[in-house]
């Protein structure tokens, strides 16, 4: 059996930036045994597959090499890219059904596409000591005065501060810990964040997801939606700043990334979340499963 799939770097900074995706379209006649099998195929850490949909403009279902997953950032940008790009749809406001939901996507004039996300839920506050045990950190490279959270608009994360860029960069991840921590909180896995950026940002971030068979994850949509949430709840951006967050991630892979974040807010509310960027090095393959 073959399929025809599309693969491009979402949120790429760079030409070698980016996260890479794969799309497949036109997967109503897939089985969920097929699509992981593809997934599986195309090796990246997540693809998007796009089908007809009765509550929206389209399904889509993501899967990474070995799970499904409810919703994946870095995917919806590269589908309604590849969408955009092959001029299946114009510029416009568009809606995707996912398992975290139904959201909408907004597709720019200049292909920068943004996605709703779901408004934060804020779970349990983890142990310092495990979580920096797992990164071969010190306690003391956490802030005091921040915790170590459950954060989710879409999948749950684990959002971890570290006080700074050499913290960041020092980081050798135990991923079988990690993988069990993440089991134990029923999470995707970490999302490690300094306010200390190389560009101006608002925070650089490396994101670790080995139960998910993602030992390292150059962008992530989702995880940065709620980053963003976690850094308004938290003080570390006020309302004037929160429709204009940027991200930096993947330049520990050499992969440059910038995710941009749009939050609405109000008094302490966070009333909306969007996530967005762009994508490059659209490319057609073929797969046989």
């Amino acid at each position: 059996m073959k399929v025809k799939a599309y693969t491009l770097n979402s949120f790429a900074k760079s030409p070698e930036g980016g996260n890479p995706a794969g799309v497949v379209l036109n997967a109503d006649a897939l089985t969920e045994k097929q699509m992981k099998e593809i997934a599986k195929i195309i090796g990246f850490s997540e693809t998007a597959f796009v089908m007809k949909s009765d509550l929206a403009d389209f399904k889509v279902r993501f899967f990474t090499p070995n799970e499904e997953v409810d919703l994946c950032g870095h995917a919806t940008i590269g589908t309604f890219y590849m969408l955009a790009s092959l001029n299946r749809i114009k510029p416009g406001k568009y809606t995707q059904e996912t398992k975290a939901g139904v959201l909408s996507v907004e597709v720019s004039e200049d292909l920068t596409i943004m996605m709703d996300q779901n408004t934060p839920n804020y779970y349990d506050i983890i142990g310092k000591a495990e979580i920096a045990d797992s990164l071969n950190i010190s306690v003391d490279d956490i802030p005091a005065d921040l915790p170590v959270q459950i954060v989710t608009t879409g999948l749950r994360d684990i959002i971890v501060p570290v006080n700074n860029i050499e913290t960041l960069n020092s980081i050798k991840p135990d991923f079988e810990k990690i993988s069990d921590i993440s089991r134990k909180c029923n999470a995707v896995g970490y999302h490690v964040f300094t306010t200390q950026t190389l560009h101006g940002s608002t925070a650089h971030c490396r994101n670790f997801a080995p139960l998910y068979a993602i030992p390292e994850e150059s962008a992530t949509g989702t995880s940065n939606g709620a980053l963003a949430c976690y850094l308004f709840k938290y003080g570390l951006i006020d309302a004037g700043q929160a429709g204009h967050i940027v991200v930096e991630q993947g330049y520990s892979m050499n992969k440059p990334s910038e995710i941009l974040v749009s939050l609405t807010a109000k008094d302490e509310e966070i009333l909306r979340v969007r996530v967005g960027g762009k994508a490059m090095n659209l490319a057609e393959i073929d797969v046989e499963y």
